[in-house]
């Protein structure tokens, strides 16, 4: 597909799966039926959506407590090409996206961190590389990592079991993979297919196999499964991004802040933000267009034997690989925050409509282009054996253990996240438009500096190196006893330890070098390509504006950093870090090891009884868990500043760094009660009350204090340190909810949940000076420069001052001053440093879950819908200023799913819709909103023959675009056309 969106295909796409639907209630003619097999007369096998949705619809109702499943359609065969896609048909399971593809969950209101993820029952690891510019931290699962076809089922538990691992307030989420002996015989399936992406250059239709092989032998006592995937997948994508300065009061007279009456920039502000007026500026502005390919590749083997009927052996291996090639080209504005003009919304969180710059032909104010590269892989390993045994007296013991680790790193020589910086010089004035869906950003260039190869500089760099590997063994004794007795049906008990261990690691090399390094005349020109820009932002309001950027640069960013390396050692002779040799991989700064080891046992009995006419069930748990804490984290001392910006001040360099160690413990008792009563046929009333658990994040935990860069001359730099001596987020929750299973794959049900939690962690803020760092911008040699020029001078005019007149506190790069050198005699910087630790503040969420699956009989149509609600008694007021502390729980949002679909005569069908509302991603000092999402999915199979189907299917085929704002619907920080994904292909099952 090229960069032009074309709606019309999404809508043929759903056009023809609704024509398809609409088409397959007519007689078949001279094909199988799926929906039943070659089975002995009288046994009727269901198979398809239909299957799947009797599969878990069976688990919901004859669980204890609140669950919710999604089921394989056949073996090899799952409703959707993603784990996180189908979840988020579950009832009160939202999912965040990354590349167009699902990726991590949201159950109730409660981000990925506060779920958990198990495979067949046991804990997961999880790693990541987080964001660009710290050490990774989270404990969330991506679930990109896993191929579906290698998928039997997944089961969310949303109410509290004494059973389960801890770790998920919002939910736990259990992974099942298929095992040999739960179906006997020689079973598999085969598939194939190709998917069409959209792409900026040309048509790629990239390869998905998938295959899964079992068998069983001796009589069906020993059995042998192999699964394995290989997707390859090319994507383009575009995005428009922003950065903010804090939320200030319109009464506040501070750097970046608008002008007050007596400037006479004052006249240039139209509907200026009134005094209690809470306001945000634009930093920066820019457009990204990056190039992906991701690789996923999975396979499982698993071994069972079955010696004697009530022994059973499994053995276990899962591996799971996803490489994503990322080539990034950006074009964007930064702003100074002088001559500016403005107009705004109403207050009181007042928003840009418009916020523009003018610069002296002078300045050399820069339009910053960046080439970035990236490749990083994820790697999922798990080794697992279990050993059951039935006792003839009712006795079960089951004994599992599994050792698994996910890691996470760059493999390129590069690191894993990079910015390598030009600029033409020579902005005479630049806009942000900001009342479109797409911000438009308009530059106009002095004579002499237009937008061409030929006068592109390199400026500064950054190259990040970001490792995380998580390791977990874990082994587990569990019993079970059977009692013949009206009293107690069962008693479950058991024992889990759990030993995980943590690194998580992240450097950096970085050259402040945003004044520009080798001349124009230096730089090949044939590094950078002039590539039309409006077309690839197609499909949102605004890409078109006459007045927007035309073009942008594809930066041959390899060559350019091998240039570089050449002429001024762009990683050798790094102004910050230092690399490994002979690659530009920045040597850690900053070297975390947590371990986290946990005892837990539990006990659990179960009761069944009459409460007058109906059937009562209740389950009664109780789980204590002890946790130990430690965490060494390598801390790097910085030495020295170097102001390189208007708005930037770098670290000079990093002297030693040394390990400190410090413990934790904590420990909880875990109650959990599940009640459920039958008051007439096929329908249930249910109860639970428990206590769960989320434990913090890694970078909560880790010791030492640690510099974020860059620091700014006008405030506002900030540090931050760990606490491992912080305990879980504890959550009492309150389940209640009816349900009527009025036909085999048919029932309505509606629910109500309620959250208490605590011990959420809060930073602790104090003002203070670190390390001796001073703050060059204030000292008497920049003053002396201010001095000297008059007006307000900017820093290339303070810089090139200085250099002709006191060139002892310049930094150069060859005869090229590069940037002001902090004095000892200068004012100290002054940081924001931050500490998390538990805080005394209790959220109360709420919310109701209401589902509908029904089949319309026998004609194979059939809808499931749900809605769910969820509110906080806790919310971010927009309205306060930055430095006002807030508490607001993330994630919170109402949610919907609506399918439509058909399986019959080996026809399948299906429509999707899925809906979020708007919801607070997370915040420091300023919040940041998603907007509300809606997507369309399709999909259809045909069997065509027996055991072999072919297959198409669709993503977000309307195209639907993604945003997020800030205090106000016009403090836009991204903006994203959205793409479709096609794709079709054959299934072979036997």
């Amino acid at each position: 597909m090229t960069g032009q969106r074309k709606p019309a295909v999404g809508h043929l796409m759903l056009s023809a799966s609704a024509m398809a639907i609409g088409l397959v209630a007519q007689p078949a003619f001279a094909q199988e039926t799926a929906s039943v097999a070659d089975e002995p007369a009288g046994e009727i096998i269901v198979s398809g959506i239909r299957a799947s949705l009797r599969n878990a619809l069976d688990i919901k109702r004859n669980s204890q407590g609140v669950v919710d499943a999604i089921s394989a359609e056949d073996i090899g065969k799952f409703p959707d090409t993603n784990l996180a896609e189908s979840l988020q048909r579950v009832t009160g399971v939202s999912i965040d996206r990354n590349s167009g593809e699902g990726s991590k969950v949201t159950v109730r209101g409660f981000g990925p961190d506060f779920n958990l993820v198990l495979l067949n029952g046991r804990q997961m690891p999880a790693s990541g590389l987080g964001s660009c510019c710290e050490a990774p931290a989270s404990r969330s699962f991506d679930f990109a990592n896993l191929a579906s076809e290698g998928v039997a089922g997944v089961e969310v538990y949303k109410s509290g079991r004494a059973s389960l691992p801890t770790g998920g307030i919002g939910s736990v989420i259990n992974i099942k993979t298929p095992r040999p002996l739960d179906r006997a015989g020689l079973k598999g399936s085969i598939g194939i297919k190709g998917v069409y992406d959209h792409t900026f250059e040309g048509t790629n239709i990239t390869p998905e196999v998938s295959g899964i092989l079992s068998n069983t032998f001796a009589d069906d006592t020993f059995g042998i499964l192999v699964t394995g995937s290989y997707q390859k997948r090319k994507a383009s994508l575009a995005q428009f991004n922003a950065g903010w300065r804090e939320g200030y009061l319109g009464n506040e007279n501070n750097w970046g802040s608008l002008a007050q009456v007596g400037d006479p920039r004052y006249a240039q502000i139209t509907n200026r933000p009134d005094a209690t007026d809470v306001y945000q500026v634009t930093q920066n502005a820019g457009y990204d267009f990056t190039d992906i390919e991701r690789e996923r590749i999975n396979g499982q083997l698993v071994l069972q034997w079955k010696p004697a009927a009530n022994v059973a052996a499994t053995l276990d291996y899962t591996y799971s690989q996803n490489t994503i090639d990322a080539r990034t080209n950006s074009i964007g504005v930064w702003f100074n925050h002088n001559n500016t003009t403005s107009s705004w919304t109403d207050g009181p969180a007042a928003g840009p409509n418009f916020y523009s710059e003018a610069f002296g032909a002078g300045e050399g104010k820069d339009l910053a282009i960046t080439g970035a590269v990236a490749k990083n892989r994820s790697i999922n390993k798990s080794l697992g054996f279990n050993l059951r045994w039935d006792g003839d007296n009712g006795m079960h013991v089951e004994l599992d253990g599994h050792h698994s680790t996910a890691e996470s790193k760059p493999t390129s020589p590069y690191g894993s996240n990079i910015a390598v910086g030009s600029a033409i010089f020579g902005v005479r004035d630049q806009t942000v438009d900001f009342t479109r869906p797409m911000p438009v950003i308009a530059v106009n260039m002095y004579p002499g500096s237009e937008i061409a190869a030929s006068n592109i500089r390199p400026a500064g760099n950054a190259f990040r190196n970001a490792y995380m590997k998580d390791t977990i063994d874990e082994v587990s004794l569990k019993g079970r006893y059977d009692f013949d007795a009206s009293l107690i049906d069962s008693l479950d008990f058991g024992a889990t330890y759990t030993n995980n261990t943590v690194r998580s690691a992240y450097g950096f090399l970085q050259s402040d070098s945003w004044g520009g390094t080798l001349t124009a005349a230096q730089t090949p020109d044939n590094l950078y390509t002039l590539t039309g820009l409006p077309s690839r932002l197609a499909g949102m309001a605004g890409s078109n504006d006459p007045v927007i950027l035309q073009n942008y640069f594809s930066v041959d960013t390899v060559g350019l950093i091998n240039h570089l390396e050449s002429q001024i050692g762009v990683c050798s002779r790094s102004w910050t870090g230092t690399a490994q040799p002979g690659t530009c991989l920045a040597n850690f700064q900053a070297d975390r090891r947590i371990s986290e080891t946990t005892i837990a046992p539990y006990i659990q009995s179960k009761h069944s009884f009459d409460l007058g006419s109906m059937t009562a069930n209740l389950r009664l748990g109780l789980r204590y868990e002890i946790t130990d804490i430690r965490s060494a984290a390598l801390t790097p001392v910085p030495s020295g500043t170097v102001w390189v910006s208007d708005n930037e001040i770098g670290v000079r360099s990093f002297t030693s760094s040394s390990f400190t160690t410090l413990k934790g413990h904590y420990d909880n008792w875990l109650p959990a009660i599940d009640l459920d009563v039958t008051p007439m046929d096929d329908f249930k009333l249910r109860a639970s009350y428990s206590h769960t658990l989320t434990r913090p994040d890694y970078a909560s935990m880790q010791g030492g204090i640690q510099v974020n860069q860059p620091m700014r001359p006008g405030g506002g730099s900030t540090a931050s340190s760990g606490n491992p001596n912080l305990i879980p987020y504890k959550s009492k929750n309150i389940d209640l909810s009816a349900e009527w299973y009025y036909g085999k794959d048919s029932y309505v049900s509606a629910g109500f949940f309620h959250k208490q939690v605590s011990n959420f962690i809060a930073n602790t803020t104090v003002q203070q000076p670190l390390f001796d760092l001073t703050n060059p911008a204030q000292g008497a040699a920049v003053q002396a420069a201010r001095a000297a020029l008059g007006g307000t001078p900017g820093f290339a005019q303070i810089l090139a001052w200085l250099a002709v007149n006191n060139p002892s506190v310049v930094q150069f790069n060859g005869l090229i001053p590069q940037g002001i050198i902090g004095q000892p005699g200068d004012p100290a910087v002054q940081f924001t440093t931050t500490q998390p630790g538990n805080s005394a503040q209790v959220a109360k969420l709420h919310g109701f879950e209401f589902a509908l699956q029904h089949s319309l009989w026998d004609t194979g149509f059939g809808v499931i819908l749900n809605y769910t609600i969820v509110r906080s008694d806790t919310q971010f007021d927009n309205t306060l200023r930055y430095t006002v502390t807030q508490f607001a729980v993330n994630g919170v949002s109402d949610s919907a799913n609506a399918v439509l679909f058909y399986d019959k005569n080996g026809l399948q069908a299906r429509v999707a819709y899925n809906w979020r509302d708007q919801f607070l991603s997370g915040y420091g000092f300023d919040p940041y909103y998603i907007e509300a999402y809606g997507q369309f999915d399709v999909s259809a199979s045909w069997e065509f023959k027996k055991g072999m189907s072919v297959f198409a299917e669709g993503i977000n085929i309307t195209k639907a675009d993604r945003r997020g704002h800030m205090r106000n619907n016009q403090t836009v920080f991204f903006a994203a056309p959205g793409y479709a994904r096609y794709a079709a292909g054959l299934r072979f099952t036997f």
